[in-house]
């Protein structure tokens, strides 16, 4: 079977289990079902792991980062500044106060883009705009920024440019140092975390 469709089948179910949990209220704000789904099949509400990055080392005052995982995972590690609003909070008024804020861009992440994708489906469903998923999650994070791969020497320049990037914000986020040797110049990375990672298996 295409992949294409099996992922639309798993948004739709998603979706579904959207409209379950929505909380009884005032329908004028939110997005009917039509618009919801054309939504959904658009690219643009991905944003990548090395925007996120700029937007963070530049200090960007429209990011606002929505950690969607657990309170104990979160506590473990997250982005900078990151708000923790679990998936299952999400439809509380309180933090929804989060959501919708003018000139914000609220950027949801995860592990990877299962929980991020249900809370996009329903903030989306709730009538909020500027909503966006991290594409990939923190498995993703970790694979591009923390530890980026040096492309082969066939690579085109825009790879080069890009793993330089990277590499740079690499050394921003862990503060590794750089050590020489027999291959050249590379970083040691060695991650700040609050306690031990536990991002689980899947990626970008």
């Amino acid at each position: 079977m295409n992949k294409n469709y099996i992922y639309l089948t798993v948004l739709m179910l998603v979706l579904a289990a959207g409209l379950f949990v929505l909380p009884e209220r005032d329908n004028s704000k939110q997005t009917n079902p039509e618009d919801l789904m054309w939504s959904i099949v658009q690219p643009t509400r991905f944003i990548s792991t090395d925007v996120v990055a700029k937007m963070i080392i530049e200090r960007d005052p429209t990011l606002e980062l929505i950690d969607v995982r657990s309170e104990d995972e979160y506590s473990e590690f997250s982005l900078e500044k990151a708000i923790n609003i679990p998936l299952d909070s999400l439809t509380s008024e309180n933090y929804q106060n989060y959501l919708g804020i003018k000139g914000l861009k609220a950027i949801f992440y995860s592990n990877d883009d299962i929980k991020a994708d249900q809370a996009w489906v329903i903030a989306k469903r709730l009538g909020f705009d500027n909503i966006y998923v991290m594409k990939g999650g923190l498995n993703c994070w970790m694979k591009t920024i923390i530890e980026p791969t040096q492309p082969n020497e066939t690579a085109s320049s825009e790879e080069f440019e890009l793993y330089s990037f990277r590499k740079g914000a690499s050394i921003y986020f862990t503060g590794a140092n750089m050590e020489n040797d027999s291959e050249g110049t590379k970083a040691v990375i060695n991650v700040q975390r609050k306690k031990k990672t536990s991002v689980v298996e899947g990626g970008c």
